[in-house]
């Protein structure tokens, strides 16, 4: 757990998931992503251990992140804030959140996996200093089939 302070408005805390916030972030999901994680892959990630953490505003759950990390490499599998709290910051402060965490743990680098078409993600990475390293073809579901992922890493300050 982690209080923030109030710089973006409201108290801002930080908390492990546990399995029953899995169907708030799984309604969060719904809301925010067309194709979008299962309640069954969220429970996964809390039971196998990854860092799911939640990004609350006084009390309000409006955002989260997972993180896996195995030896000295992070990879970030899902982050999001809720629509009503979009370009407002708070991806921001959570992005910044799970790269001090990878940091923490003594992660060099720090991947993540993103579709061309989100252009606002693309631009928070590459202003946080990520840096475009390959393609995956076909990665995600699309309405009209399937959707590449560019593949994104940072080197950490370990």
């Amino acid at each position: 757990m982690s209080n923030l302070g109030s710089n973006l408005g409201g108290e801002l805390r930080v908390h492990a998931m546990v399995l029953d916030d899995v169907e708030t972030i799984h309604d969060i999901e719904l809301r925010n992503y067309e194709y979008c994680w299962t309640p069954g892959i969220i429970r996964d990630c809390i039971i196998a251990g990854y860092e799911c953490m939640k990004f609350l505003r006084d009390g309000e759950l409006i955002g989260y992140y997972v993180l896996q990390i195995v030896a000295n490499e992070a990879h970030l599998l899902n982050i999001c804030i809720d629509k009503p709290y979009q370009a407002k910051g708070y991806a921001l402060q959570l992005l910044r959140i799970a790269m001090r965490s990878a940091e923490a743990q003594q992660a060099a680098e720090l991947f993540l996996e993103v579709r061309p078409s989100n252009k606002r993600a693309m631009k928070l990475y590459e202003g946080m200093g990520f840096n475009e390293i390959g393609c995956r073809p076909n990665y995600y579901d699309a309405k009209q089939g399937r959707e590449d992922a560019i593949v994104m890493a940072l080197h950490l300050q370990v």
